[in-house]
């Protein structure tokens, strides 16, 4: 059983884009088409080249902005404005699973890698925002992105978490690697296992999970 291998987390950090929403609902897939047109009119490049090399630096960097910044110096706060500007109408409330985290013992927040103010949209149309007590951004990374280890410890340094007595939820499994380094319980959020020393528990339902640990 989970329950007891919880018992000890007080702090508990859900990443947001296909964890707090079912990836059924496709609802990335505006964000990356948004992406792909960014790269094209940035980098001058048609959009084969430029959904090449959205995939590319995502996969190099952790996120494709850390690459469009890395390698072109692109300035973050134009492109973070255009990519997250989708329509939210996919998603639809979901009364259980905030009940649910809203009960978990302790501090709660989301930790993502688009922006804060696009995952109080997520959270808002998924009628989540009451059940979580602080939302952070890439922008709150200095945009850094998850996985670089260096992005998790501003980010929690700033929220004060214990990461001792934390748990991590996130459907991109790499990104467990550093709370697991850094002492926490990590949970992949995915419809497939990816077996790996970093990740203590899969699962492709977080509310059924959530129910077994309250």
């Amino acid at each position: 059983m989970e329950k007891p291998a919880f018992d000890h987390v007080r702090h508990w950090v859900f990443d947001l884009d296909n964890t707090l929403y079912p990836p059924a609902v496709r609802l990335f897939d505006q964000i990356e088409v948004r992406m792909t047109d960014f790269v094209m009119q940035a980098l001058d490049v048609d959009r084969a080249r430029a959904d090449h090399l959205r995939l590319h630096y995502w996969r190099t960097y952790g996120t494709t902005l850390a690459g469009l910044m890395r390698e072109h110096g692109v300035d973050p706060a134009p492109y973070l404005l255009e990519v997250h500007d989708i329509s939210f109408d996919v998603l639809e409330p979901d009364p259980r699973l905030a009940a649910l985290i809203a009960g978990l013992p302790g501090r709660k927040i989301v930790y993502t890698n688009g922006t804060a103010p696009y995952a109080a949209q997520v959270l808002k149309a998924r009628g989540l925002e009451a059940a979580f007590d602080a939302i952070y951004g890439v922008e709150h990374a200095d945009f850094a992105p998850k996985p670089e280890r260096a992005a998790f410890e501003r980010v929690f340094t700033r929220d004060g978490t214990d990461t001792a007595r934390a748990a991590m939820f996130e459907d991109d499994a790499r990104n467990l690697a550093a709370p697991h380094s850094m002492g926490m319980r990590t949970v992949h959020v995915a419809p497939l296992a990816e077996p790996a020393d970093h990740i203590h528990h899969h699962t492709d339902d977080l509310t059924a999970f959530l129910a077994r640990l309250t």
